[in-house]
């Protein structure tokens, strides 16, 4: 067979062909050397592996490779590349890379791989590019690990839901057991994993809490969004000792968003996971160290050093934190909710969630510009999508470039004025019980997933006792504290009640809940830290830090 008859094809510039320029320049970078028939370039697991090109000759990539569902994913030839976007996070490789036909490889160092994507902004970018699309395409052909278990158990929704929402490659197959299994590789099975030791396996979760739990870093960023990301960016690119953890995934509310198309600088848009993965490659670049997932449950004062409490992860200690925990979104209050989440209803709408509906109808809950972007997303993948609004007005709460091309879509119907009431169905959705809250009339919607984005509450929880809230539990921060702080000077601009502990993004008291403002909070944080620890080396210790102060999640007033 010929190369362009074994090839697969080009998908969304995932599998580009690199040009004479291209390829001489990654010349420079690594070794040519002959590659034999049957060669492995890679293995499945490994985190160690380099960054290959095909000179001549056939690769394939493979999946489960030995193993009894072993299968060629894709086929590779000359001037492409491999390798996903696992290469450039640090995570284990989901797949083996095989030579198919004898030929030649150009091998490059992963670190020297790093410098090209940081450096030279055309190659950099095409790699990167086919980087992220490849993840895309991985996930939606039901490629990667395999998730073993019955799909209403709640560790099996749960498992599910964390690779969903840190878009890891990966299969569901449904059994009966209610203790699920996860099959990384044919020798190596976890019987129903936590998501830290899932984490720790694929290494998303590389510098766990308490790993040094003598070590004090200049700067713990609570949270992964985008204002979490800016922070760990701007702090270590700053020379700043930076470390970031958030509880689910990388990228926050914001990595579930399909598609942003407001953010400046990308008028084509970007969706929230690939703004995301390219912060995150940014801030390991400068040296950022960020783990998931990893939820903070408590913070404490300890001779001037904060020390945040990761539950049975362990604790990290700082001497200055960056809170951006943002907020989640609220709950219907509908009975049996709880039944259906993570098989009919979610909060997220990504290529992951589309798999589980397409070709069936959903409804779409809420009217902000979440509620907006899922509906045009989930419009491509669905015959019908009903999107429902409490209000009277689709323009409300929704930027007017989304309200106009949802309009002009054929297969999205907008429901104002109207509101969930019951979910029908016995383990799967079947339908959707809606009412006009204007006439009180009621009908049955048909639905086999509901998407809900109906407003946010902060996760403040873990600072509560040492940071002042607000009435509603979001952080207040610089003129909007009632007082001054704790020392009798008055906060900088994003310092809470707590000198040293900063709020940025969605979390913080009248936020205007936008990604550039939550990457300009992150950015601003980092040079009143900088300010905060000058202060810090000029002034003498004062007998009031060498206390501990814990938060008791006692409302502080």
């Amino acid at each position: 067979m010929s190369v362009s008859e074994t090839e697969t094809p080009d998908v969304h510039g995932a599998f580009p062909r690199l040009d004479p320029e291209q390829l001489a320049t990654l010349r420079t970078r690594g070794t040519q050397r002959p590659a034999k028939a049957g060669e492995v370039l890679y293995r499945e697991a490994d985190t160690t592996c380099n960054f290959f090109v095909i000179v001549d000759g056939v690769a394939a990539i493979v999946e489960d490779l030995g193993g009894e569902n072993e299968r060629v994913v894709s086929v590779h030839g000359p001037r492409r590349f491999l390798g996903e976007i696992s290469l450039l996070t640090g995570q284990a490789v989901f797949f083996s890379a095989v030579m198919r036909e004898a030929g030649t490889v150009l091998e490059v160092p992963i670190a020297r791989l790093r410098q090209i994507v940081a450096e030279d902004a055309a190659l950099g970018e095409l790699i990167l590019r086919a980087f992220l699309e490849r993840r895309t395409f991985h996930i939606t052909s039901g490629a990667g690990f395999r998730i073993v278990g019955n799909r209403f158990a709640p560790d099996t929704r749960r498992l599910r839901e964390f690779a969903a929402r840190n878009r890891l490659p990966h299969h569901f197959i449904a059994a009966d057991d209610d203790q699920p299994v996860v099959i990384l590789r044919t020798e190596e099975v976890l019987r129903n994993p936590s998501n830290a030791a899932l984490a720790r396996e694929i290494g998303l979760l590389r510098t766990p809490p308490g790993a040094d739990a003598d070590a004090v870093c200049d700067l713990l960023v609570v949270g992964a969004g985008p204002g979490g990301l800016a922070a760990s960016v701007y702090g270590a690119s700053e020379g700043l000792d930076t470390v970031t953890f958030d509880a689910v995934a990388i990228g926050g509310q914001a990595g579930t968003s399909s598609r942003i198309e407001n953010y400046l600088g990308f008028p084509a848009g970007l969706s929230g996971a690939e703004l995301a993965l390219r912060a995150e490659i940014q801030a390991e670049k400068f040296g950022a160290r960020i783990g998931v997932p990893a939820e903070a449950t408590g913070i404490e004062r300890q001779d001037g050093i904060f020390v945040v409490h990761f539950g049975e992860a362990g604790s990290t200690r700082a001497r200055t934190v960056v809170v951006a925990t943002g907020a989640r979104y609220r709950r219907l209050p509908v009975a049996r909710l709880e039944a259906f989440e993570g098989v009919s209803v979610h909060y997220a709408a990504t290529p992951a969630e589309a798999n589980l509906c397409a070709g069936d109808p959903v409804v779409v809950v809420g009217g902000g510009n979440s509620a907006g972007q899922a509906a045009l997303f989930l419009s491509a993948h669905v015959p019908q999508v009903r999107l429902l609004i409490r209000h009277a007005e689709l323009h409300q709460d929704m930027s007017h470039y989304l309200a106009e091309r949802i309009e002009q879509l054929g297969n999205i119907e907008v429901l104002l004025n109207t509101e969930v009431r019951e979910l029908v169905g016995e383990h799967v959705l079947e339908a959707v019980v809606v009412e006009d809250n204007r006439s009180g009339q009621s009908s049955a919607l048909p639905a086999r997933a509901m998407f809900v984005f109906i407003g946010a509450q902060p996760h403040t929880e873990w600072v509560d006792g040492l940071v002042a809230l607000d009435e509603k539990g979001y952080v207040p921060t610089g003129h909007d504290l009632i007082g001054r702080g704790d020392d009798g000077r008055v906060p900088t601009l994003l310092e809470t009640s707590c000198p040293g502990i900063y709020a940025v993004g969605d979390v913080r008291s009248g936020s205007i809940k936008r990604v550039a403002t939550a990457v300009g909070e992150g950015s601003m944080a980092v040079r009143l830290v900088f300010e905060h620890l000058e202060a810090l080396k000029r002034r003498p210790t004062s007998p009031g830090e060498r206390a501990p102060q814990r938060a008791q999640h006692a409302r502080a007033n």
